[in-house]
């Protein structure tokens, strides 16, 4: 048996298919950019073709050679090609029934209704009655204005430095005046320079 079809057979007893081979799809750009996919429709992957690598197609609108739009939403996938003029009706479609959308919420939003009215009377009662001085709180405040008080006045007199009083240290400088080693020389150096 030969090698190859030992190859084969373990493959089909373990269930292992052999890979397909992907063909992609390549369109060009008005500008000459090569593109590649799986299939240009939408959802597919879509990538630019380099001489080192496959970039993915940023996104924005772009014309192909043949006069047909692609659009990219996400960055490498397609979100629709078709004809220029189709296109863009489509998104005039789109923007149309933004608006439309939009004005209706516009609308139901102008007017409160009785309960909403209630709602908001309720919430300020409560902040109202939150505001309001009570005595207790009189009290506290004057407690805590007086502990201030204490906490601010000194303690005692503040100290004063008295220059005068101070005492004069007496060196004691032993062996001046004998004989400078050579140790005592280099220090002496390093200390004066």
């Amino acid at each position: 048996m030969k090698p190859m079809e030992m190859l084969k057979e373990i493959k089909t007893l373990l269930g292992v298919e052999e890979t397909k081979e992907v063909s992609l799809a390549q369109m060009k750009l008005e500008n000459g950019t090569v593109l590649e996919a799986e299939s240009f429709e939408a959802g597919q992957e879509v990538f630019i073709v380099t001489e080192d690598e496959k970039v993915a197609l940023p996104v924005g609108e772009y014309e192909l050679e043949d006069g047909m739009k692609l659009t990219v939403v996400e960055e490498g996938i397609i979100e629709s090609i078709g004809q220029a003029d189709e296109v863009k009706e489509d998104e005039a479609e789109e923007e149309v029934e933004e608006v439309e959308a939009a004005e209706e919420e516009k609308v139901e939003a102008e007017y409160a209704t009785k309960e909403e009215l209630a709602e908001v009377k309720s919430m300020i009662e409560e902040i109202k009655a939150m505001l309001e001085p009570k005595e207790d709180l009189s009290e506290e405040v004057k407690e805590d204005e007086l502990l201030k008080e204490e906490l601010s006045a000194p303690a005692s007199e503040p100290l004063k430095h008295n220059p005068e009083a101070k005492e004069k240290q007496s060196l004691n400088l032993y062996g001046q005046k004998r004989p400078q080693t050579t140790m005592d020389k280099v220090l002496n150096k390093i200390i004066n320079n």
